[in-house]
């Protein structure tokens, strides 16, 4: 039996081998630090024998599937520590996620964030008693006997929706046993120190409506306490950085009870998406982009042309009109396919770049809202480019710069994933191919790193996403190219080539933004709320020191804005010290004190969010200085002003 290692080096045995053993011929600290396998690309227990010729990777916590085995056994053990604690909870699933793992348990009796700290105790002790993991499989009959005489109904249910041939398998440890397909640890005190539990939240079983809700216990776990230290810090950080609190504020967004899912913009909130919108179309027009607009709500029959009856159909709100039925748009597309075809077109007018900044709605259950994060409502900024197929690299290349462009702007670093064919998709297997090789060759040309994702694509086409990273290290998939030879074909659009014949034209869906809410979202935590000066809703407030410098506040304010400079004036009667406090509190760019010297000398004192006070200037020497920051969209930060 040949065994191929991750370095290429192959080791022949004569039988069976354990994963775990393999490890320790390697080295002893290999099988120290080892989580679990990979065989042939499939991640395994250590204790799986390897009986035939593979290629075998041993996976620390210091790789993704190594992690995630750690994380699943700190699950199982949480989960004992809950059934010791409270005996009658029954337990319904427990995996691992990006940032750590959960487990979803119906208790008797409600349990609060302060019962943490106790199941925290109890899983110490589980860990410390170092019991054996050991995995058994039964018939499907039998897994479903165990369940019951454990009373656990939710896993009952669970196995009885897999076929009547199935083997199950379970995991044991001490008293406790739990359903599960693995991979686990071996023991449990390799689970180590580095845990937390972190909060609680309703979660519907199955995520039905429909079903009870479940209290969901998230946690994390690290191979080591500095890890989980740092991604504590992190998620602190991003409590702060809430943009369901900082959009409450400063006064930037709401929701409310009467549509939940459905964002109100306020004033300042319609100030900062202006802002966004005007720098898209400003963007857009540079690259050679029309702007369309296509109607909220269409017939049925469109929608089935399109494909997303069939396929997108329970996520569509749906209406009749005039005894027809209708559906509010999930996406712009569709529209921008009557768009071109509402006129002959020639390979001379292609490529023909349509942008729209569609206004969408999806069906999202109510246990995924969040914020502006997820919702039922929001503004596309989607673009349609119809071409030729020999301009398909070219036309991929310019969106991913543009979208370059843009995330660099706000200072984001990004990484990029090409998603391959889905198994639930339409089409040819060589437009597939076809599709796929051409945003490949586009990466490539461009030199742009990324992985593949397969079968995470469209279903009309393979697409690539880009995934920005924020200012604390959290990742976000915003910006989307999909490639798209379907639409086309199934709404027969055509154009005239060189030669007079007809041609199909293929077809790009992109996304800058992506949901103009989301991006939002993302910015107001990115930034803080402290938003660069071009961007913030007010940039400077006038803040007269008494009520007898209220005329010279009115008139520095009416020359800001007739300046182009959003501008208030603070006219409370309040201390100056005050005014100051709330205004950095608004995170408000510049504050411009007023008094008696001020009016005399024709200035204002200025005091910066980035520098604090940067002494008396000419109002004409602030104006020209804040319009060339906000021209030339930088962002001013306090370490350059510190420095």
């Amino acid at each position: 039996m040949k065994i191929t290692l991750k370095d290429g080096s192959i080791r022949e045995y004569d039988g069976p081998r354990r994963v775990i053993d393999i490890a320790g011929e390697i080295s002893e600290g290999l099988a120290r630090a080892a989580c679990a396998g990979e065989i042939d690309g499939e991640v395994c227990d250590l204790r799986t024998e390897v009986k035939e010729d593979c290629s075998l990777n041993i996976l620390t916590a210091r790789e993704e599937g190594g992690l995630a085995t750690l994380r699943h056994t700190a699950s199982h053990v949480m989960a004992q520590a809950v059934k010791r604690l409270y005996p009658s909870a029954k337990l319904a699933i427990g995996p691992s996620i990006a940032d750590g793992f959960y487990y979803d348990i119906d208790f008797a009796e409600p349990i609060s964030a302060e019962d943490l700290s106790k199941i925290e105790g109890e899983m110490k002790k589980i860990v410390k008693e170092a019991l054996s993991v050991e995995r058994f499989e039964l018939p499907r009959a039998e897994a479903i006997r165990l369940m019951e005489e454990k009373e656990e109904p939710y896993k009952v249910e669970l196995i009885q929706d897999l076929p009547e041939d199935s083997v199950i398998s379970f995991y044991r440890q001490g008293e406790f046993t739990d359903l599960c397909a693995g991979p686990h640890l071996m023991n449990t005190k390799e689970v180590g120190k580095a845990y937390r539990l972190l909060n609680i939240a309703g979660a519907y079983w199955r995520g039905s409506e429909k079903n009870k809700m479940l209290t969901r216990i998230y946690a994390t776990a690290f191979q080591k306490k500095e890890e989980l230290e740092a991604y504590v810090t992190m998620m602190e950080e991003a409590k702060k950085r809430d943009h369901r609190r900082l959009g409450k504020e400063l006064g930037l967004f709401m929701m409310h009870d009467a549509g939940p899912g459905f964002p109100f913009f306020l004033p300042k909130g319609m100030v900062l998406k202006n802002t966004l919108l005007d720098y898209w179309r400003e963007i857009h027009r540079r690259a050679g982009y029309v702007e369309i607009s296509t109607p909220v709500i269409l017939n049925r029959s469109l929608w089935e042309t399109s494909g997303h009856w069939d396929h997108y159909k329970n996520n569509m709100y749906t209406t009749v009109i005039d005894e027809a039925d209708y559906a509010i748009k999930p996406m712009n597309c569709p529209g921008g396919v009557l768009v071109y075809a509402s006129e002959p077109r020639s390979y001379r007018d292609l490529p023909l770049r349509m942008g729209e900044l569609g206004l969408v709605h999806r069906h999202e259950k109510s246990g995924q809202l969040h914020g502006l994060m997820r919702v039922r409502c929001f503004t596309q900024d989607d673009a349609h480019i119809f071409m030729t197929p020999d301009q398909i690299k070219d036309e991929i290349m310019g969106v991913a710069r543009l979208i370059h462009q843009v995330y660099s702007l706000f200072g984001f670093k990004y990484h990029v994933e090409l998603s391959t064919r889905p198994e639930d998709s339409m089409g040819s297997d060589e437009d597939w191919e076809m599709a796929t090789e051409g945003l490949r060759g586009a990466l490539d040309e461009l030199g742009l790193p990324y992985v593949v994702n397969e079968g995470d694509g469209a279903f009309y086409g393979p697409k690539i996403d880009f995934h920005l990273e924020d200012s604390i290290g959290r990742t976000w998939q915003c910006g989307t190219i999909q490639l798209d030879f379907q639409l086309p074909q199934r709404f027969e659009l055509e154009y005239t080539g060189a030669d007079g014949a007809r041609h199909r034209p293929i077809m790009i869906h992109r996304v800058v933004f992506g949901s103009i809410e989301r991006f939002i979202g993302i910015l107001i935590e990115h930034f803080a709320g402290a938003f660069p000066t071009w961007l913030a809703p007010v940039q400077a407030r006038v803040l007269p020191i008494s009520d007898k410098f209220a005329g010279y506040a009115e008139k520095v304010n009416r020359q800001l804005q007739e300046a182009g400079i959003r501008s208030e004036v603070d006219g409370r009667s309040e201390k100056i010290g005050y005014k100051i406090r709330e205004a950095r509190l608004q995170k408000i760019p510049y504050m411009l004190v007023v008094g008696q010297k001020e009016e005399e000398d024709g200035a204002v004192s200025v005091r910066s969010r980035f520098a604090g006070d940067e002494g008396q200037k000419e109002l004409d020497q602030f104006i020209a200085e804040i319009q060339k920051e906000i021209a030339s969209k930088e962002s001013r930060r306090v370490e350059e002003a510190e420095a």
